[in-house]
């Protein structure tokens, strides 16, 4: 086996770890473009976070439209004011979204013309800013990884920035932060944090490296995922929740992911939605479309849930299916949508061509997939996933 073994950037995790950022930027930087959405604004997380970094001397400017799922146009105008202002360094406030614009716009920063120019991969010419992450939710890894996934409005095209001149130089991990995250969203967040570490130990690029990683992240998920959902005052388990992230985001990076983020892409640019949700929705589909490309890591996956004891000697070919079953228990546990339909979101057949024809499209995902998808294969998950 051969592989590269990394760790991106430098991690700080603990409750009040925010109060780090000062020093984290330095005494060079005296502006900073802070990158967030309106409800971390309207909570008051936003404010407070410019106050710690007033108070260290530095002039903050906000930038707060960032949407659910980011859009090329949104990204372009913050990197605008972000260099009308003078931005020495961007923070990026909030759960994936946020990250993914904040890493975006460090490098528009000293990149000319839109993002739309660097959906792809290495295409990136200049190295940015400085850039800090800060998540408040646990779930999207944004604060490791490289990318930035963003929505073209002119065509409903969804695609990553992908460079390594987008791995952050810091992330601060305060569980305290994810605090105030709803039920809905601590539940999507998770099932994403879960389905980053999934796919990357079942892709095809896994490694012993990545395989350490995605294995702690399934294993934490799997027994707080539901506590810090339904009792989202439980310190512990969102710090559990907030360090599987990370971990899935190591793998990630190592091992990619595979078909369900690629299938996930249509819903969320044609549609509108959610990165989180449309991911969990589809991932006990597409477990069971590939079952029998690696039954023997579905069934670890299966232990490591919590779904079946570790000791067990189940059948590989029962666990793997079983693997799917566990994770369609665990949307309804978490009350998340478990059918397209539910989403009410104007998704019928005839869009399942289309749709299967974009997810194709978005290749490493497909490529890092153990079993090999075609348009047939993943049109049948579109209509399984139906009703």
């Amino acid at each position: 086996m051969h592989c590269e073994m990394f760790i991106p950037g430098k991690a700080f995790f603990g409750a009040g770890m925010v109060s780090k950022v000062v020093e984290l930027i330095g005494n060079g930087v005296k502006k900073v473009f802070l990158v967030t959405d309106e409800n971390l604004v309207r909570h008051g997380t936003a404010k407070r976070l410019e106050q710690i970094l007033e108070a260290g001397g530095v002039e903050v400017q906000i930038f707060h439209e960032v949407e659910p799922e980011p859009s090329v146009e949104t990204t372009d105008k913050a990197a605008a004011l972000a260099r009308n202002f003078g931005a020495q360094a961007v923070v990026g406030l909030g759960g994936g979204s946020c990250m993914d614009v904040a890493k975006a716009v460090s490098v528009l920063v000293t990149n000319e013309g839109s993002a739309a120019n660097y959906q792809g991969l290495g295409l990136v010419k200049k190295p940015g800013v400085l850039k800090i992450m800060i998540p408040t939710t646990a779930g999207t890894g944004s604060e490791v990884t490289f990318t930035a996934v963003l929505i073209r409005r002119s065509d409903g095209f969804k695609g990553g920035i992908n460079d390594e001149k987008l791995f952050a130089d810091y992330a601060i991990l305060d569980p305290e932060l994810t605090m105030t995250a709803p039920p809905k969203v601590t539940a999507a967040s998770g099932m994403d944090a879960l389905i980053h570490a999934l796919e990357a130990y079942t892709s095809i690029h896994a490694t012993w490296f990545s395989d350490m990683f995605a294995q702690e992240a399934i294993r934490r998920i799997g027994k707080w995922i539901r506590i810090a959902t339904w009792n989202g005052k439980n310190l512990e388990a969102r710090s559990h929740m907030q360090y599987a992230a990370y971990l899935a985001g190591l793998a990630l990076v190592h091992a990619g992911v595979g078909a369900c983020h690629a299938l996930s892409y249509p819903l969320g640019g044609m549609f509108g939605v959610g990165h989180g949700i449309a991911n969990a929705l589809l991932i006990p589909y597409v477990v069971r479309a590939n079952a029998f490309s690696c039954p023997v890591r579905y069934t670890n996956v299966l232990k490591w849930l919590g779904y079946v004891d570790e000791g067990s000697n189940i059948n590989v070919r029962d666990g793997a299916l079983l693997c799917a079953e566990a994770l369609d228990e665990l949307l309804e546990d978490l009350e998340l949508p478990r059918t397209l339909e539910s989403l009410s979101a104007g998704i019928t057949s005839e869009h399942f061509p289309e749709m299967a024809e974009k997810a194709l499209a978005v290749s490493r995902p497909m490529e890092n997939n153990p079993r090999p998808f075609d348009k047939e294969l993943c049109i049948k998950i579109y209509e399984e996933a139906m009703k």
